[in-house]
């Protein structure tokens, strides 16, 4: 019915219009974004599972810096386990010198200070081979007793970096001497006690570090296919949004030809009035 109160035909047109409009937004936000979704409305259940895949892509990377830190840990600890065992295999080569007679005890003094220098240079080593300023071969530090390293998303996955106390006295070297042929007997089966302690310290840094450098390639693993996860569930599809942008535009532009031809209505039938 043909009024010129109303106009209805208008009042469709602006209604698609905004329609239109608003799509076009909508669409140029996710294009510019890249992202699927700009606000909550767009799809609430993806965000919430998109939202909790970037949390868990976030603390996955930062479980490789831990696990990255955790491993040089390790090889600090393992550097200075190689040069005590370095030592311990000359102070056994001294020991055997001592307990030669092809030695006198005057030559066994001079052997013996060099075996008792050898002996504090353990100390020495065990007490300045840190990490962050903290001993890693003392004792001392919080490595002795084992420090939890996360290295997953839940708290429960964790791996312990634990390194043992390898001093001279941990060692049970610290009174061995090799002045007289009877202590250099002596000291060569403490020093074999002690090499065999220290390789299954160095075993066991060793298993510890394979660990991590293992978990490490998981916690990649797992990043790259969480990425991909993310993206399939939270990232725009450039080609689709495109088309979807250029049918709104044409629908727009459509609306504004209805709405300017809904405008000339009342126009037209006040022409009848005239007649």
């Amino acid at each position: 019915m043909p009024v010129i109160a109303t106009n209805t035909a208008a009042n469709s047109a602006l209604r698609y219009l905004n329609l239109n409009s608003e799509a076009e937004s909508s669409i140029t936000s996710k294009l510019a974004s890249g992202s699927r979704i700009t606000k909550a409305s767009d799809d609430a259940s993806g965000l919430a599972i998109g939202t909790r895949i970037q949390s868990d892509v976030t603390v996955l990377s930062q479980a490789a810096t831990n696990a990255s830190q955790a491993t040089a840990i390790l090889q600090t600890a393992d550097g200075g386990l190689a040069r005590i065992s370095d030592i311990l295999q000359r102070m056994k080569s001294l020991a055997t010198q001592s307990n030669s007679g092809s030695v006198t005890d005057s030559e066994r003094a001079y052997i013996n200070s060099e075996y008792t220098e050898l002996k504090n240079e353990i100390d020495g080593i065990a007490q300045s081979t840190r990490y962050n300023g903290v001993s890693l071969l003392d004792g001392t530090g919080v490595y002795a007793s084992g420090v939890n390293f996360m290295v997953g998303t839940s708290t429960s996955d964790t791996i312990q970096v634990k390194v043992a106390d390898v001093d001279s006295t941990a060692l049970g070297i610290n009174t061995s001497a090799v002045g007289s042929q009877t202590n250099a007997a002596t000291a060569i089966g403490l020093l074999d006690t002690a090499i065999s302690t220290l390789s299954s310290a160095r075993a066991s840094v060793g298993a510890s570090m394979s660990r991590f450098d293992f978990r490490s390639q998981t916690i990649a693993t797992s990043q790259e296919n969480l990425s991909a996860a993310q993206s399939a569930v939270m990232d725009a599809d450039v080609a689709s949004e495109k088309s979807k942008l250029a049918s709104a535009d044409v629908k727009a532009q459509a609306a504004i030809a209805a709405l300017t031809q809904a405008n000339q209505m009342p126009q037209n039938l006040l022409s009848l009035l005239k007649s």
